[in-house]
């Protein structure tokens, strides 16, 4: 086979290794709220994720992404250790001019097995490591091929739910729930968990586009 066959095949297999392991699973909108209603300008950031510093990390990213149109303020750097009542706090938010309230959390973690097929290899370019070799043993292994057995391993899925809050009529007006196939990098996930609830939450009208 000519090398320019294989660059097509070898683009495909990079972007799938390296597409987004995050989606929206569910979502659900106040049916009252329409795109014609003026969107929210200044919104909170609550994440309260597995930990301290998780949860700065996600605020702050959250913040960063809503950039446009929208002004965030982190609740680490906001609401203090006395802000337990709630009616004190609804009040502190709409006299500072919040008419939003953003929530992220991670709601569960599921586990489950998948099994990886084995795999043959060759060798001296045999696609099956020679004569034979495609049954794991004869010439295969002479000539450098040989058998990758299979093995299971464990998958995690990490479950985030986000919802969007009016302050003023106190009613939720979006929930999503993302999932994340083993996630490597907490930097990256956000990422990815973040734009998908930010076009959901522009497709909506809920946040400007």
């Amino acid at each position: 086979m000519k090398l320019k066959f294989l660059f097509p095949f070898m683009a495909m297999a990079f972007l799938v290794a390296c597409g987004p392991s995050t989606k929206l699973e569910k979502s659900w909108a106040d049916p009252s709220f329409n795109a014609s209603m003026k969107p929210f300008t200044k919104v909170l950031v609550i994440a309260p994720l597995r930990d301290v510093n998780s949860q700065r990390i996600a605020e702050d990213k959250i913040v960063m992404q809503l950039q446009k149109g929208v002004v965030g303020i982190q609740s680490y750097s906001y609401l203090t250790p006395a802000d337990t009542a709630l009616t004190l706090v609804e009040s502190k938010l709409k006299k500072d001019g919040f008419d939003g309230l953003i929530v992220m959390r991670l709601t569960t973690v599921e586990k489950s097995l998948s099994y990886n097929q084995g795999s043959y290899y060759g060798g001296y370019g045999y696609p099956y490591g020679g004569y034979y070799g495609y049954r794991g043993y004869g010439y295969g292994g002479y000539y450098g091929g040989g058998y990758s057995p299979g093995y299971y391993s464990e998958d995690k899925t990490f479950l985030v739910e986000t919802n969007f809050y009016s302050i003023s009529s106190r009613k939720l007006l979006w929930s999503g729930t993302t999932s994340t196939l083993n996630p490597t990098s907490l930097d990256q996930t956000l990422g990815e968990i973040i734009a998908t609830i930010k076009y959901e939450l522009k497709k909506k009208g809920i946040l400007a586009k």
